[in-house]
């Protein structure tokens, strides 16, 4: 693994802890009280960033070891299944616990992407928003393992969420 692909994805790892860090305020009021409407919009978009976020990381790790991507209607539930296997000179990404959690993630934001945000509600997103700084953490340590069994650069380890 080359010092670039390291550097992008500490960058985006740091984008993703930004997400969580300026949603915070949300993600405490959805575990006080049901949202509303527009809260429930605003944890939608969250949820779909942190999955867009995590699948971007994905997507660079593959492209870097020149990986044949997934391609058809069911790329991103073969994408993830990808990062559970080793390939070639590439070591797994997730181990298939954080893949069952982050493919409730992918669900989720296939919904969000193919419906109008009315008809989402609290009881599909309560499980999947109350964990995910959870699973976030999981899989920042994932990625640091991944990018530390190469020895090229020290890596700055992002602060756990």
């Amino acid at each position: 693994m080359n010092n670039e692909l390291k550097i992008k994805i500490s960058f985006e790892i740091s984008q993703i802890d930004k997400l969580l860090n300026e949603s915070q305020l949300l993600q405490d009021l959805c575990k006080l009280k049901v949202p509303d409407f527009i809260e429930l919009s605003a944890a939608a978009m969250v949820l779909h960033s942190f999955y867009n976020g995590v699948e971007n990381i994905i997507l660079m790790i593959f492209k870097n070891f020149e990986e044949k991507l997934p391609s058809g209607n069911n790329w991103h539930i073969e994408l993830l299944e990808k990062a559970t296997t080793q390939n070639g000179n590439r070591k797994i990404i997730f181990n298939s616990e954080l893949k069952n959690q982050l493919e409730e993630y992918r669900k989720f934001r296939h919904i969000v992407r193919h419906t109008y945000n009315y008809k989402l509600n609290w009881t599909m997103m309560e499980g999947i928003m109350n964990n995910v700084n959870t699973v976030w953490n999981k899989i920042k340590e994932s990625l640091i393992k991944f990018m530390e069994s190469d020895e090229e650069i020290e890596i700055e380890k992002p602060h756990v969420v």
